[in-house]
């Protein structure tokens, strides 16, 4: 850890909370001011030889975005009332006998806020749950994707409509006012320093496809899609201006406690502006690619030209052509950590496509996800071919 960094951990809370919650041990002298204004040595993004030191050491990760099948979002996931550690247990279970060692999973700041010392057990829960299945994981902080937040209960789902209730983070609100912006630092200080040494944690996913906000509107119906994109942007261009000013800080706030692992972001589309900023913050570089293996091919050696590790952290799209027979030879043989989108059918409906309306039936084919509620496998030819392929000595 950075020299001094659970003493800015601290000092940074303090500065958001207020003076009044000063621990009396500590005297508020010029050394902690300068800690409270994050003036201090930070370190660096990684080289490319710290990069691969780092990655070679590591095993194939192969595994999914995950979230515990009875939650609809981030919120409901790690809220108090609805956090469930029986079936994150029996979930990462299946996982693991599939052939996963690896998760990402989406943190969110509303939870933190209502209550950050029970957060911060919820998440170390998780973790030694993770553990026990051999699982290691990969947080991400910060999504422009989807909804806008809302404490307390969240919604129900929407009948047939894909990620109905998932919630943006930190959302417009927060964007567009920058007197919220001090709580985000110490939200991401506080987790990035709280978990920074972990080894169960295997990186930080600093903001997830930031300035792609148009998510909510397809699902809809024409006439509900025209006017949702009007809504959308009256002031899409501020939010996407405001999200990628927030990355940029989150990965200095982050380096401030000083992560033994890595940082990246995911590029999600092609932008010849954004990717190569996002790119030259990161560690490692990560993607996203719902596309058919000849275009991932593509991608993937254009990104080797950077000369970093390389992680797909958002992947299937089985009508689409993106597909575990397809995709995760490429992976492995690249080695290339790979992460698809889902694990269980549940709550988040992402068994639906992006486009599918609401109230439609049963899709004849699953978008995302790979089991049943019941943690049988919704294609057994699917599961089979993970398992081999990761069953091999060398990938464990």
């Amino acid at each position: 850890m950075a020299e001094g960094a659970p003493l800015l951990r601290e000092y940074t809370l303090i500065a958001y909370r207020g003076f009044e919650s000063l621990p009396l041990r500590h005297s508020l002298d010029f050394e902690a001011l300068l800690f409270i204004v994050g003036i201090f040595h930070m370190s660096e993004r990684w080289d490319r030889d710290k990069s691969w030191l780092w990655y070679d050491q590591q095993p194939w990760f192969r595994g999914c975005n995950f979230i515990p099948s009875n939650a609809i979002n981030q919120i409901e996931m790690w809220s108090a009332d609805t956090f469930d550690p029986e079936t994150i247990d029996r979930e990462l279970g299946w996982a693991s006998r599939v052939g996963f060692n690896a998760m990402r999973v989406y943190l969110h700041d509303q939870p933190w806020i209502d209550d950050r010392e029970g957060f911060l057990d919820r998440v170390t829960r998780y973790l030694e749950i993770a553990e026990h299945h051999k699982i290691r994981t990969l947080f991400v902080l910060f999504d422009d994707c989807w909804h806008e937040p809302v404490a307390g209960v969240q919604p129900a789902p929407r009948p047939g409509v894909h990620n109905s209730g998932w919630a943006r983070c930190p959302g417009r609100t927060k964007l567009l006012n920058r007197s919220h912006w001090a709580q985000l630092r110490a939200y991401v200080i506080d987790l990035v320093g709280y978990f920074g040494q972990d080894v169960r944690v295997l990186g930080w996913d600093i903001y997830n496809e930031v300035t792609n906000g148009l998510m909510p509107s397809l699902s809809l119906s024409d006439e509900e899609r025209d006017d949702a994109v009007r809504r959308i942007e009256r002031d899409r261009t501020a939010q996407a201006a405001a999200g990628v000013e927030l990355a940029k800080a989150a990965f200095g706030w982050a380096r401030e406690v000083g992560p033994t692992q890595p940082l990246t972001a995911g590029i999600f589309m092609k932008n010849d502006d954004l990717n190569p900023q996002l790119i030259e913050l990161s560690d490692i570089v990560s993607f996203h690619h719902y596309g058919p293996v000849d275009a991932l091919e593509r991608l993937i050696a254009k990104l080797q030209s950077n000369g970093r590790p390389i992680l797909c952290t958002e992947y299937l799209n089985r009508r689409g052509g993106s597909l575990f027979q397809t995709h995760l030879p490429v992976f492995k043989r690249e080695k290339i950590g790979c992460f698809n989108w889902g694990l269980v059918d549940g709550k988040t409906q992402t068994k639906f496509a992006w486009t599918d309306k609401a109230g439609g039936g049963e899709p004849s084919v699953w978008f995302h996800d790979v089991l049943l509620p019941d943690g049988r496998p919704y294609d057994s030819e699917e599961t089979e071919v993970i398992m081999r392929l990761t069953s091999e000595k060398g990938h464990s």
